[in-house]
């Protein structure tokens, strides 16, 4: 791949993170601070990127990469995504909220896949060539946080303003990237999509234990993306979003030290240690104040090991055991089951916890942050445990 594309993909992943980093961890706070929702709501809110992760494969797989051009689909849903933000952003009750920001997410959703496409099409290494890519979607996610961590205070409508200014970039650009058309000659079936293939997998007892708990695991990780920021704004942090920056500067960090975490541990003890991280930074959450803010500033800074050492090692192991034959099939059931159906359940319970320990007093809303942390605390110890008394297997490999 020559420098020219490189620099266009570069650019394709930055545009797209930068948009979905714009809104995407703060839009409960919005919510809640600005339009006066409730935890429900907000957790519906949230959990509408879920709904849309389901729908996505079947519209990318079943009409998108059967019948159009992979960048022509970008272009068209990044400036219809732009469209519906500009109604978004006039809305400003909370029930009807909800709608518009399903709509949006089912246009933004199909990205994800599209821009993976896209890429691995023009590459004869995609496992060398790939990461130096998509890391750019990381710094993009770390720039747009700063960002609105500086110029969103006291205006959080300004998350969608540049998401939708950002859409319409992303869209017009996609227009210009290397040609990805259709595959016409193989056919795509519904089975496929659901991964059903890799179903076989599930007699190994190890895998099914991993697949139960990559879905349990999501309800911890749905708490923090959705009231985390929130979290720290109602404790009194200052410049919440740049701090929370950290986390994604952490996972940088993280993924390079893998390596040499499989080298050393093996898969089963870096999901351990994955799993101990999660319930770390929950209890660092729950008993954390502004007065021991380095408490807040760790449990931020461990998102690298607890994304890293589990989703990422997770999608390694998986590859592993599938080998080449259902390989996609196989990231693709894993992938519907955490961002789908894992991190749903987790946006919903949520939603109905904080409300659980939420108080109006005086007319002002209290929050028990302490009893809404330890529940994903112990979600989380819930899949530790299975891991460790169920979970067998503990190979290494020597790179990543």
């Amino acid at each position: 791949m020559n420098l020219k594309v490189k620099i266009r993909l570069t650019l394709m992943m930055f545009l797209m993170f930068f948009t979905w980093g714009a809104w995407y961890g703060q839009v409960t706070k919005y919510l809640i601070t600005q339009l006066g929702a409730t935890g429900d709501q907000a957790g519906n809110a949230f959990s509408t990127f879920s709904i849309a992760s389901i729908v996505s494969p079947f519209f990318i797989g079943l009409i998108a990469d059967r019948y159009f051009s992979a960048q022509k689909v970008m272009g068209v849903i990044n400036i219809l995504g732009a469209i519906i933000l500009y109604f978004l952003i006039q809305c400003n009750d909370p029930s009807a909220f909800f709608w518009y920001i399903l709509a949006y997410t089912v246009t933004f959703a199909p990205n994800l896949a599209l821009s993976t496409s896209i890429a691995i099409k023009q590459m004869k290494d995609p496992e060398n060539e790939f990461p130096p890519i998509r890391v750019f979607g990381t710094i993009a996610w770390i720039v747009v946080t700063n960002i609105v961590g500086f110029y969103a205070i006291g205006d959080q409508v300004t998350i969608f303003t540049i998401a939708m200014f950002t859409s319409v970039v992303l869209g017009v650009y996609a227009f210009t990237l290397p040609d990805t058309p259709p595959n016409k000659s193989e056919k795509v079936t519904f089975s496929q999509l659901v991964g059903k293939d890799a179903f076989v997998l599930f007699k190994d007892r190890s895998f099914l234990i991993f697949f139960i708990a990559s879905i349990l695991i999501c309800i911890p990780l749905s708490f923090y993306y959705a009231f985390g920021n929130l979290a720290l704004t109602n404790l009194g942090m200052e410049n919440v979003e740049n701090k929370m920056s950290l986390g994604q500067a952490s996972e940088v960090i993280f993924m390079l030290l893998l390596p040499l975490a499989f080298r050393k541990f093996g898969v089963k003890w870096i999901l351990i240690i994955g799993l101990l991280a999660w319930i770390v930074r929950f209890m660092l959450f729950g008993y954390g104040t502004v007065n021991m803010e380095w408490m807040l500033i760790i449990a931020i800074l461990l998102h690298g090991i607890c994304y890293d050492f589990f989703f990422v090692t997770g999608q390694i192991y998986t590859d592993t055991k599938a080998g080449e034959k259902i390989k996609s099939s196989a990231q693709g059931l894993i992938t519907l089951a955490t961002y789908g159906v894992g991190m749903g359940i987790g946006s919903k319970i949520s939603g109905l916890v904080l409300d659980k320990y939420t108080k109006e007093v005086d007319g002002v809303l209290t929050y028990d942050w302490i009893g809404v942390w330890l529940v994903p605390t112990g979600i989380a110890v819930v899949v530790l445990l299975l891991f460790m008394f169920f979970f067998k297997d503990n190979s290494k490999r020597a790179s990543v």
